[in-house]
């Protein structure tokens, strides 16, 4: 639970200047990416402004996530990017296609996963 407004609006521009730095974008690129201005963009993330839901939204269209990954405060972004991602790879793919595709997640899972654990496997 959010103890307070200007907690909640300093983790939301937090959480926001986050995920842009990763992307590597300049706040201008993500003002002009979500049809804002600059002085906007620095004022959510800087949490000397609110913002109303539709400019919440652009700003997570823009950074290409889901508006949950910003908002969960206390929760790691999802992993629904990385899964729509992988099944639009898989679309069209024939039926041998996939299951070679399976055998080397597989192996990949169960190399990484003895190397985590330490196993010679």
């Amino acid at each position: 639970m959010v103890s307070n407004d200007t907690s909640f609006y300093k983790e939301i521009g937090s959480r926001i200047r986050r995920i842009r730095t990763l992307k590597g974008m300049t706040q201008t690129e993500l003002a002009e990416k979500a049809g804002l201005s600059f002085s906007v963009i620095n004022g959510i993330e800087n949490a000397r402004s609110g913002m109303h839901l539709v400019t919440f939204a652009n700003i997570a269209e823009a950074l290409e996530v889901s508006p949950g990954d910003i908002l969960l405060l206390k929760t790691p972004p999802s992993n629904s990017r990385h899964i729509e991602e992988l099944l639009s790879l898989l679309e069209g793919r024939s039926p041998a296609e996939l299951e070679a595709l399976l055998k080397v997640g597989r192996k990949m899972f169960e190399f990484t996963d003895s190397q985590r654990t330490g196993s010679d496997d």
